[in-house]
């Protein structure tokens, strides 16, 4: 397993970080507890989950990935040697369970969850707590075309900053990211910190895949010149760069199969483009979702890739793409697909 500076840090995290979202609603308890073992034997000692989780968000299941995290932990003796990330959620109407309809990016928000947070989790810190996505209106979760609207701007990022930086100081943050975010908004909190001493940001979790690759439009800059490195989040598309979505397939309880809301990667372009994808690779003689994983551990701009499973045999597979490194022909013949159809699902 490579192991990679998270930041300007001295904290180094696996190339791969086990993602939890499934846990709760698609993974029971024990099979969260049997992947995360089965990860951490295997190198892995970066954990990602949320507050929100799992997926998609209810009300009912709201909490259970972080508790299924927490008592896992809490039979550990090695704590100190795992490096544990939670986000918390931004204002957004399609949460309005979430502490009562009022989350925001202020200190009442940010005190409760992140003391709920450590609470389910079962731990006195977080090593990387994260910004879930912005406030502000802005382009996130697929969204294309900025309407600039300065009335949704929500809580300011130095006031959500300095915040943070009292939960660092109270020893209850190590260090602090952002998720689905903007090249402004990298800018942004990197200016505040700079300017007024406070903490600053180590790493942005944002989608990057075959399918998207937007990331590489100005953020990628900023990760390479600023030390902020990318947590690449759906690096298989949901699922769709495995192929086993092509020809209207729906396998048994596959993550489209089971929830209608996740559109974002099978529109069809996507379809196409994924068709070309998974043909590349077995004309490779490779599986295509460990080439899919192995073009994301390759690009430079990279600090860890976030692998999710609802199955065993998943998870092992995604873990043994870290040790796949892909030829310079096949890497030619994947900007040729990217060149013919640039971001078909972003």
């Amino acid at each position: 397993m490579q192991y990679r500076p998270l930041g300007r840090t001295d904290i180094k995290v696996s190339l791969l970080c086990l993602g939890t979202m499934t846990w709760g609603e698609q993974n029971s308890e024990a099979e969260g507890h049997a992947q995360l073992d089965y990860a951490v034997a295997a190198g892995i000692n970066f954990i990602d989950t949320a507050e929100l989780y799992p997926v998609p968000p209810r009300v009912e299941t709201q909490g259970r990935t972080e508790a299924v995290l927490g008592t896992w932990l809490k039979k550990r003796k090695d704590r100190d040697r795992l490096i544990i990330a939670t986000k918390i959620c931004a204002a957004a109407d399609w949460i309005p369970y979430m502490r009562g309809g009022t989350a925001r990016l202020d200190r009442r928000n940010i005190e409760s969850a992140l003391n709920d947070s450590l609470q389910r989790l079962q731990t006195d810190y977080i090593d990387l707590y994260q910004i879930h996505w912005p406030e502000r209106d802005t382009n996130f979760f697929g969204k294309l075309g900025y309407y600039h609207a300065p009335e949704k701007d929500g809580v300011p990022i130095e006031e959500t900053l300095g915040v943070l930086g009292d939960m660092v100081q109270a020893g209850k943050i190590r260090h602090i990211g952002v998720c689905n975010e903007t090249p402004w908004g990298l800018a942004e909190y990197l200016r505040v910190s700079a300017q007024k001493g406070l903490p600053r940001i180590v790493s942005i979790q944002n989608p990057y895949s075959l399918l998207n690759r937007t990331f590489e439009i100005g953020a990628a800059e900023f990760a390479h010149r600023e030390n902020v490195g990318l947590l690449a989040y759906s690096p298989l598309g949901f699922g769709v760069l495995t192929g086993k979505y092509l020809n209207g397939a729906r396998p048994d309880k596959a993550r489209l199969t089971l929830f209608s809301r996740f559109q974002r990667y099978i529109n069809d372009p996507g379809i196409r483009c994924t068709e070309r994808y998974v043909a590349l690779a077995r004309d490779h003689g490779l599986d295509p979702a460990q080439m899919a994983l192995a073009f994301v551990h390759a690009r430079p701009f990279l600090t860890s890739t976030i692998i999710g499973a609802t199955r065993m045999e998943q998870l092992k597979a995604n873990i043994e793409s870290a040790s796949i490194t892909l030829s310079k022909d096949l890497l030619r013949a994947i900007e040729d697909i990217h060149t013919a159809q640039p971001n078909p699902c972003p």
